[in-house]
C-alpha cells in the first residue's frame, strides 16, 4: 500500500511547526532517564544526592545499625501472641517473635545511649549520628532510640517492598535509593557498624564490612559489634573457616561479640574515643 500523498506546501508547514518547538532536554525526558542508557546518570545521582544531604546536615560520620526488618517491639509481639492464643493462630511463631523482641528493645536502648553520648561531644560537626536502613524492625528500633534522645538520626531507604516507606522515627531521611550497592556505599563510607540479628541482607552487609576491613580498604579502625551471641554462634560458624584455612585466626578479632547493651556501649565509645575522635572529619 502506497503512503498518502502530502503536497509540498503542507510538508513545509509541518517542518516549520516542528522547528518552532523548543529542543527537548534529555534530563527532563522520563523515558530516557528511566532507561538503560541513563543508568550511569542514576548511579551518579545516588552518589551525589546523599552526599549533599549529609553535607547540609553537617554529619561527619555515623553509627550504622544493621539488622532484620522482621524483629518487632515487645509490645507489638506481646499483642500478637495474645491474638494468636485467642484466635487459634501460630502460637509457637508468636512466642519466638516475643523472644526476638529483646533485640529490638536492646537496639532501641543502645541507640538512645549512643545518641546521648554523641550529643555531649564538643564538635562543630555532628559526630556518630545513628543511621539505619530506614525500614521497620531493628532499623526502626535504632531510629526510635535516637529520637527518644532527641537526636538527629538518618534512614537510608531503598525501593523494596518491606522498606520502601521508611519508619516514622527518622528525623533526617536521605532519598530512597534503587541500587543496593549505592546504599551500602553510603552505609560504609561514614560508618562505625553495629550489627544485630538479621537475614540475608544483614549477612550481606556484615560480610561486606568485614571484607573491607580485612583487606584494608577501610583505612580507619572500625569498631564492629555482633550483638546476640546465641544467634550469631548458631548462624555463623566462623571457627570452621579458620579450621579450613580460608580465614586467619586473627580475623576473628576484627569484631566484638556481646549480649550486653552496657558492654556494647562501652566498647564502641572506647574505640571511637581512642581512634575516630583523634582524627578530623571521620571520613575514609
Amino acid at each position: 500500500m502506497q503512503p498518502p500523498f502530502i503536497p509540498c506546501h503542507r510538508m513545509k508547514v509541518a517542518a516549520m511547526s516542528t522547528s518552532d518547538l523548543p529542543p527537548e532536554r534529555a534530563y527532563r525526558n522520563a523515558m530516557f532517564m528511566g532507561g538503560r542508557h541513563a543508568r550511569p546518570l542514576r548511579i551518579l545521582a545516588e552518589y551525589l544526592y546523599p552526599e549533599e544531604r549529609f553535607a547540609s546536615l553537617r554529619i561527619s560520620d555515623t553509627i550504622v545499625f544493621f539488622g532484620s526488618s522482621r524483629i518487632r517491639s515487645r509490645d507489638e509481639t506481646a499483642t500478637a501472641l495474645e491474638q494468636a492464643r485467642a484466635n487459634g493462630g501460630d502460637v509457637p511463631a508468636a512466642q519466638q517473635a516475643v523472644l526476638m523482641s529483646r533485640y529490638y528493645e536492646d537496639c532501641r536502648t543502645l541507640a538512645r545511649r549512643l545518641t546521648e553520648w554523641s550529643k555531649g561531644l564538643e564538635e562543630k560537626r555532628r559526630r556518630f549520628v545513628v543511621c539505619s536502613g530506614g525500614g521497620p524492625g531493628i532499623m526502626e528500633a535504632a531510629n526510635r532510640g535516637a529520637s527518644e534522645a532527641k537526636g538527629l538520626n538518618v534512614g537510608l531507604g531503598i525501593s523494596i517492598p518491606n522498606e520502601a516507606c521508611g519508619n516514622r522515627f527518622t528525623t533526617a531521611t536521605s532519598p530512597s535509593v534503587h541500587y543496593f550497592f549505592m546504599r551500602k556505599f553510603w552505609f560504609v563510607y561514614l560508618a562505625k557498624a553495629l550489627i544485630f540479628p538479621g537475614g540475608f541482607g544483614t549477612l550481606d552487609e556484615f560480610f561486606e564490612v568485614m571484607t573491607l576491613v580485612q583487606t584494608g580498604k577501610l583505612r580507619k579502625k572500625v569498631p564492629i559489634v555482633l550483638f546476640g551471641t546465641e544467634f550469631w554462634d548458631q548462624v555463623l560458624n566462623l571457627d570452621a573457616m579458620v579450621r579450613f584455612g580460608t580465614i586467619s585466626p586473627e580475623d576473628l578479632l576484627l569484631f566484638h561479640k556481646t549480649d550486653s547493651v552496657d558492654d556494647a556501649f562501652d566498647f564502641v565509645t572506647r574505640e571511637l574515643t581512642a581512634s575516630a575522635l583523634a582524627l578530623p572529619g571521620g571520613r575514609w
